[in-house]
């Protein structure tokens, strides 16, 4: 099977959900099936989308930019753990 290949999702429902989904699918004149599909896919969309995007203001996004840009030195946390990180550490 390719990754092209149809897939079969199957779904149990409340017979008031399934006249509900029914209904709109003819109402768009399509099947069930095809108004189930685009969505559903619309909407996981939208949530993979909210999770995957980082909305910052202006004013934090310039400051992440500076502390990329202008790391301070480590501290001594940062330097114990790198220090236990190295391969000659052990």
């Amino acid at each position: 099977m390719s990754a092209t290949d149809p897939t079969r999702i199957n779904l149990r429902t409340s017979a008031e959900a399934k006249a509900m989904i029914e209904r709109a699918a003819a109402l768009m004149g399509t099947t069930v099936s095809a108004f189930m599909l685009q969505h559903a896919y619309e909407a996981a969309r939208h949530v993979v989308a909210d999770n995957d995007t980082l909305l910052l203001s202006q004013q934090a996004f310039e400051a992440f930019v500076s502390a990329c840009e202008n790391p301070p030195p480590p501290n001594e946390a940062l330097r114990e753990l790198m220090a236990r990180l190295k391969p000659d550490a052990h």
